[in-house]
């Protein structure tokens, strides 16, 4: 108990549940085409007075920014030197930045703060920039299996001799216009906020105190961007544009497990985006983190469970009813948010959407954006214990260039049991 870090002392808690009649914060008019009259986004902690926004900037990091603070590593009154950290590439503005219908769930100017509020930061203001664009090098090893395969070529600057490709990177966290979130899910603004505050456990009581409040910065994971190729080009109506939307699988992604298509698919969208760059256009990878379809991991594994133990083993008849039974719905990844990204990033044709979803398809065109032609993922990328995931997709409504399984086709698709 002596070796306690000293924690900072407080005499007492200012709830921020109501109105202080002495705060004078920025207004917000969202859609604005100028970043003043639009205002910035404020969620920072350092001074009550000055947020205009529910929540928290990195919202899903919040509870280890509160254990930092807690256990001393981290001074709550911290504020970031953002020296030279601004973006090595301009994106935007695009006419879709002033259109509220188009963007309300991301802050259009969220990589541009330092520069465009350079005002209020004068005045003491804690603004914090919820976009940040970098360049980059991954690598992936089946792309030099490609390669090998003559399938994708070595130019030395997207894609170079070790394999690395390089990219442009975005990493986007959420901000929600909760006017605008309501109006896109066709429910009431009350309703949404209501039931917002009442399924986090009552986290945020401005939701339901505070109308005054348009803008929520949620607790849940943010969206990355890796652009192939020149940015320009993915506004160039003369230039073609591969997109792959990937919602994020860990197990698949990153450990390469084999009971579904995501890792194999994300490559071979990488693979058309470095095609579609090489010939002079550009590829751009969104990457979402609504693991498990936004049901969470742990819900995905009580579902493998659940549908490896079921009677008749893992079907591709009963793929969705398994998961509906565990979790209640089918997917809660609710894809209308998602073509604001594409939108923030001056989209208005895709040449080629690598995505069999119907979902994410209906989304995008929906949204205003055309879709020239979709690509689906080639037949002997599939894992064999995929192979029940996507002929219950195709199914289900999913794209495929070939034949959809019919009921019988889909009572013989079965995949290995757990102990195999």
């Amino acid at each position: 108990m002596d070796n306690q870090k000293p924690v900072s002392k407080h005499k007492h808690i200012v709830l921020t549940s109501h109105p202080h009649r002495s705060a004078q914060k920025p207004a917000i008019h969202w859609g604005k085409s100028d970043p003043i009259e639009r205002g910035p986004i404020i969620g920072t902690l350092t001074n009550a007075n000055q947020r205009n926004a529910i929540g928290t900037h990195s919202g899903s990091y919040a509870v280890y920014r509160a254990l930092a603070i807690a256990s001393g590593a981290l001074q709550a009154n911290h504020r970031p030197d953002l020296t030279n950290t601004s973006p090595v590439v301009r994106i935007g503005p695009h006419p879709s930045w002033a259109d509220p219908d188009r963007i309300i769930s991301l802050d259009p100017f969220g990589a541009i703060v330092g520069e465009v509020y350079t005002q209020f930061y004068e005045q003491g203001y804690d603004i914090r920039p919820t976009i940040a664009v970098t360049k980059a090098h991954i690598n992936m090893p089946e792309l030099l299996d490609e390669v090998a395969k003559g399938e994708l070529q070595i130019d030395g600057k997207i894609l170079k001799s070790n394999g690395n490709l390089v990219v442009t990177k975005v990493a986007i966290d959420p901000v929600w216009y909760l006017p605008g979130i309501a109006q896109r899910l066709q429910v009431k603004e009350s309703d949404l906020r209501r039931i917002l505050f009442q399924q986090t456990g009552g986290m945020f009581p401005e939701l339901v105190t505070r109308p005054d409040l348009h803008v929520f910065l949620p607790p849940i994971g943010g969206i990355t961007v890796y652009v192939i190729g020149d940015v320009e080009a993915i506004t160039d109506p003369n230039r073609l544009l591969a997109v792959r939307i990937h919602d994020e699988c860990n197990g698949s992604d990153v450990f390469g497990s084999d009971i579904c298509t995501c890792r194999p698919y994300l490559v071979h969208g990488i693979e058309v985006c470095i095609q579609t760059a090489q010939s002079g256009g550009a590829g751009v990878i969104v990457y979402f983190r609504k693991e498990g379809r936004a049901l969470g991991e742990v819900t995905k594994f009580l579902v493998y469970n659940a549908r490896k133990r079921q009677e008749g083993g893992d079907r591709a008849d009963a793929y969705f009813a398994r998961t509906e039974c565990v979790a209640g719905v089918q997917d809660m990844r609710f894809q209308e948010l998602m073509p604001d990204v594409l939108h923030w990033l001056g989209i208005t044709r895709i040449d080629r959407l690598v995505s069999m979803s119907d979902m994410k398809y209906n989304a995008i065109v929906n949204s205003g954006i055309q879709i020239v032609e979709r690509i689906a993922i080639p037949e002997d990328r599939i894992p064999d214990d995929a192979k029940v995931e996507i002929a219950a997709k195709q199914a289900a409504g999913y794209f495929t260039p070939g034949e959809v399984p019919d009921a019988i086709a889909l009572a013989g698709i079965k995949g290995r049991g757990l102990e195999e």
